[in-house]
C-alpha cells in the first residue's frame, strides 16, 4: 500500500555516501528538519491507483512519486540525484526530470526527477 522508495534507496551504499546511514536523510515531503545537513532528499506521493481487475481484488499498486534532492552545490545535488536515480531505477522507472533550481531562502541547489512504480501487494 506504499511504495518502497525510502528502503530502496537507503540500502543502497552509494545512497548512504551521499545522505547518510542511521540517520539517512531521506524525508517524506514536509518531514525534513530545520536545519538538517545538506545533501538529503525529500520525497512525496504525486499519485497512486490499485491494480484492479474483475477477477479477483488488485495483486499490485501503481505509483507515482517525485523526488528532491538538496545541496550546498549544484555538483552534490547532481551527484546525489544520480544516486538515488541508480537505486531506484532497476525496480522502477524514471519517467520525468524536473530540473535544477536554487531554493530562495536556503540557497540549496535543487534536482527533482519523478518516478514510476509498481508494487506487487504479494511482496509487502
Amino acid at each position: 500500500m506504499f511504495p518502497p522508495f525510502f528502503e530502496r534507496a537507503a540500502a543502497d551504499r552509494t545512497v548512504q555516501v551521499h545522505f547518510g546511514r542511521d540517520p539517512t536523510r531521506l524525508y517524506p515531503a514536509g518531514e525534513a528538519p530545520a536545519g538538517v545537513t545538506a545533501p538529503y532528499a525529500v520525497w512525496r506521493v504525486i499519485s497512486g491507483s490499485p491494480g484492479n481487475t474483475l477477477g479477483h481484488t488488485p495483486d499490485l499498486d501503481a505509483w507515482t512519486l517525485q523526488a528532491e534532492v538538496f545541496a550546498a552545490t549544484a555538483s552534490a545535488a547532481r551527484a546525489a540525484a544520480r544516486a538515488l536515480r541508480d537505486a531506484v531505477e532497476p525496480v522502477a522507472h524514471i519517467v520525468a526530470w524536473r530540473g535544477e533550481s536554487r531554493d530562495v531562502d536556503t540557497r540549496l541547489y535543487r534536482y527533482s526527477f519523478d518516478v514510476d512504480w509498481l508494487v506487487n501487494r504479494n511482496k509487502e
